[in-house]
């Protein structure tokens, strides 16, 4: 929200009072809690919004129920009215159920309302997950509240939105919304996500917009300055471009006149290091005449951010910030300018524009698999520590209480490695049902009572059972006693009986009483099974593989991909969709692609596998199973597949701009690809190659990474392609498979060649290649060069400290140096003989992306923002907002 426009106050007003007639509209998967509201009071319906409030009851078990006082209730929505606050725990959270993969707009507001009658303001953190979020400050704002609003990826199916208690004070919510999304706007980097900073419409006057006008129901605040010249129209303006902002805000626009023709818009964030995304929305909504013109350039902080544009007529054109940007600005202070070319005979328009502050959360979450398992626990025996909230392991400063976890690397997700649980902990003495869980094998002298559960001999991966040295009584069950392959020891339980000879049952040596047992729980991936009696029968469980399979030497044969039907084309679908498999786009690995059509509008690439090809269905089953699981950015995306008979079909996103082997080749029609372009497409492929192997469960080696598998969009967006031979690990954790050898020559990791072990650091080297490939602009091989292999020619060429010739000349000295250098010492560590010299993807895109940060520095000019002329406004951008009276 604006707060100030050059001395002019503007404070915007949360209000709910919007004039207009609500219209039914679907809210499918929008969450819309009203914190605090007794659940008899739930659901209701906003009447100016038409949004339906429910209690937040179900989604915290923590917190108190609070209502703010008289005075401000008489002054408040009904939304605001009511609140949670948390006087007890430093983390208290909430658990919403979200679609795993889905982006959400997730906002929440906070207005005290000296709901506890102190006139005590609270400031505390915000987390989502394990990563902080941002820090409500109440104090440092005009009596009322504020609000926070992010924009975010959900990796799980399950989100947990934190208050964290930072002094004295009590952390308090009053509504919590999440509102679903595209996958393909307000894109960010991996590991971070979008906080709201400003969202504005140029207009004179107006309400602020939100749902039913904005289909996400996302907040616009109008916004003037009394040198701008508004224009509206009444006609209706195209709005859909994913974006899809009101009409309201697109209807109206705002123009500026001066002598230079460059209008500035200044405003400031909280410092110099913050990186920003911004979106600006245009659509010309004047009649021009025969002889006018509006063309205008925009630039960000003195750097060009667009090409001469001209925004369409009645149809909404936006530009915005790259994923990966690292705009900044200096000393906190921004400078957006629309600039007149000289063509224009018009002023620069704008109709709407959003900032946001790029938020890091680098931190992964615990092992879902141990999570899901030690919540089971929670459940099972109604344990309700205020400590068991958000993730169980990290932070480490909020670690759950019993637990240890380790913690490799910010990027790997944590693992529990051990429960400490006693009878004091648990409080319990009868057996209760059974839990599946990671768990270890020795249950020995744990005091455990009750029966032993005849269930156990249909556990079929169960192969060890040990009960020594407890109380337990009653009779072993038979089923148990003859399951085969089964070690069963009871012995020690002199109230057991056990009839048949593999069960084990001597006296227990008497000794000195246990008064308070602790029981390690060592956590793996494999699965366990936990029983409880006293305090907790824990059962280790191991997958138990074929006998056959181990003396023969085969392996388990591979599950069918999980295909989904609505991915599925007819063959006569794809051939109506190719016209008739007219136009080749190129040869794949095993088989041609054609252009195509689907529902006559989006373009697609459909590759047909060659029905000669020997492993041509092998590869499709692979591709198949894979695309339809994994999702990135930086992976070509599968529309959809055909599978009739031989017939094999996969249809794919089109890339207008083809592979980056034909681009880097000079072919016609082909412009020469700078060095900041080819940066950028490096950063693009390591960072999908990175979520192969850190963001998938298990990880994931692609197997042919190689200049011809990296496709580009038409905005030169690289994304990786050809999963026929990509190799999943059989188990998560592990670091190597053992396989036949495949790939392209020239690209193979020389380990993986002489060991069959594939690992990570296999597509390292193979990316290492690519890296050269981008930099040389030569063959992998060439049998004209005294070393024929590129890695060996740019070592012998970086040894003479010859940069100059490793270069691609047609670059024209047109680089940073540092950046190049960088670059070439990168890609060499990437093709080092040993894998353990070699860096892990996450560090090449770590350091790709400094490359990319110095190519961008050079010949940049930083904006003087104390010379600007007294016409030109300075804003700041909050969240802090005042609620009207009714």
């Amino acid at each position: 929200m604006v707060r100030h426009l050059h001395g002019v106050l503007y404070v915007f007003i949360i209000t709910f009072s919007l004039i207009h007639l609500v219209q039914a509209q679907d809210q499918k998967g929008f969450i819309t809690l009203d914190c605090g509201l007794l659940p008899d009071g739930s659901p209701y319906t906003d009447p100016s919004t038409g949004l339906t409030f429910t209690s937040d009851a179900s989604f915290v078990e923590s917190g108190k129920n609070g209502r703010v006082d008289k005075d401000s209730e008489r002054n408040f929505e009904k939304a605001f009215v009511t609140l949670r606050y948390f006087p007890e725990g430093q983390r208290n959270c909430y658990n919403v159920k979200v679609t795993q993969g889905t982006k959400y707009l997730i906002r929440a507001s906070f207005f005290y309302g000296n709901y506890d009658g102190r006139n005590i303001i609270p400031n505390f953190d915000l987390f989502l997950g394990p990563n902080k979020w941002t820090t409500v400050n109440l104090s440092a704002t005009v009596p009322g509240g504020q609000y926070r609003e992010i924009i975010h990826m959900s990796k799980l199916s399950s989100l947990q939105i934190c208050l964290v208690k930072k002094g004295t004070t009590t952390p308090m919510i009053s509504t919590l919304e999440l509102r679903p999304m595209r996958s393909d706007i307000y894109i960010s980097d991996t590991g971070s996500s979008l906080q709201f900073l400003s969202r504005t419409y140029l207009k004179g006057s107006g309400s602020i917009l939100r749902y039913p006008d904005d289909v996400y129901d996302r907040r616009w605040f109008p916004m003037v300055e009394k040198e701008w010249t508004i224009v509206t129209s009444t006609l209706n303006v195209n709005t859909s471009n994913g974006f899809d902002p009101p009409q309201s805000a697109m209807a109206s626009a705002a123009t500026y006149v001066n002598v230079n023709g460059t209008w500035d818009i200044p405003w400031t964030i909280d410092d110099s290091i913050t990186r920003f995304h911004i979106y600006l929305h245009f659509a010309e909504i004047q009649t021009l005449l025969p002889n006018e013109t509006r063309e205008f350039i925009v630039f960000l902080n003195g750097n060009e951010f667009s090409e001469p544009f001209s925004p369409k007529k009645l149809s909404i054109e936006t530009l915005n910030t790259r994923p990966e940007s690292t705009l900044r600005c200096q000393r906190g202070a921004c400078l957006l300018q629309l600039v007149k070319t000289t063509k224009s005979t018009l002023p620069p328009l704008l109709n709407a524009m959003e900032i946001f502050t790029v938020v890091e959360l680098p931190q992964s979450e615990t092992n879902q698999q141990e999570v899901v398992a030690i919540k089971k626990i929670q459940i099972a025996y109604g344990l309700s520590r205020v400590s068991w909230q958000g993730d169980p392991c990290v932070p480490k400063e909020f670690l759950w209480a019993g637990l240890n976890c380790n913690n490799t690397d910010i990027y790997t997700p944590p693992t529990i490695t051990s429960f400490i649980c006693t009878h004091k902990f648990f409080g319990l003495s009868t057996v209760m049902d059974t839990l599946f869980l990671s768990i270890p094998r020795d249950l020995s002298n744990n005091e455990l009572t009750g029966v032993v559960p005849e269930f156990l001999a249909d556990m079929k991966s169960l192969f060890i059972i040990n009960l020594s040295g407890n109380n337990l009584s009653g009779q072993v069950p038979q089923k148990l006693l003859q399951k085969k392959g089964l070690k069963l020891n009871v012995e020690g339980n002199p109230n057991l009986s056990c009839t048949e000879r593999p069960c084990v049952n001597k006296p227990r040596e008497t000794g000195h009483a246990k008064k308070s047992i602790t029981v390690p729980v060592v956590a793996s991936v494999a699965s366990m099974v936990i029983i409880a009696t006293a305090l907790v029968t824990f059962f280790v469980l191991k997958r138990k593989k074929s006998s056959n399979n181990r003396e023969k030497g085969r392996t388990p044969r591979s599950e069918p991909p999980r295909i989904t039907k609505k991915k599925r084309f007819t063959y006569a679908e794809v051939t109506e969709m190719t016209n008739n498999f007219e136009k080749i786009l190129g040869k794949g690995g095993f088989g041609m692609v054609y252009h195509g059509y689907l529902n006559g509008t989006e373009q697609v690439a459909v590759k047909v596998v060659s029905q000669g090809s020997v492993h041509g269905h092998k590869q499709f089953k692979a591709e198949v199973d894979l695309l339809l699981r994994v999702h990135h950015k930086n992976l070509v995306g599968l529309v959809g597949y055909c599978e009739k008979g031989k017939d094999l079909v996969l249809v794919y996103e089109y890339m207008s701009n083809g592979d980056l082997k034909e681009l880097l080749s000079g072919k016609p029609h082909t412009s020469v690809l700078r060095w900041g372009t080819r940066l950028k497409i490096a950063v693009d492929s390591a960072q999908g190659l990175e979520y192969l192997y850190k963001g998938c469960r298990p990880a994931i080696v692609h197997r042919d990474v190689k200049t011809a598998n990296i496709l580009l969009d038409e905005n030169f967006q690289a994304k990786i392609a050809d999963f026929g031979l990509s190799k999943s690990f059989p188990n998560d954790g592990e670091s190597h498979v053992s396989t036949v050898v495949a790939g392209t020559l020239g690209y193979l990791d020389p380990e993986y060649y002489q060991t069959n072990w594939l690992t990570e650091k296999s597509d390292v080297y193979s990316f290492g290649v690519v890296l050269l490939e981008i930099i040389t602009n030569l063959p992998v091989i060439d049998q004209h060069r005294e070393t024929p292999y590129i890695a060996e020619w740019v070592g012998v060429m970086v040894t003479k400290g010859d940069i100059k010739n490793i270069i691609d000349p047609r670059l024209k000295d047109d680089y940073h140096s540092d950046s190049v250098w960088k670059f070439v010492e990168l890609a060499m560590a990437c093709v080092d003989a040993s894998s353990a010299s070699r860096p892990t993807m996450s560090q090449v895109v770590i350091e790709l992306i400094e490359c990319l940060t110095l190519e961008n520095s050079r010949g940049g000019r930083s904006c003087d923002m104390e010379s600007r002329g007294s016409r030109e406004v300075t804003m700041t951008f909050g969240t802090e907002v005042n609620p009207a009276a009714r």
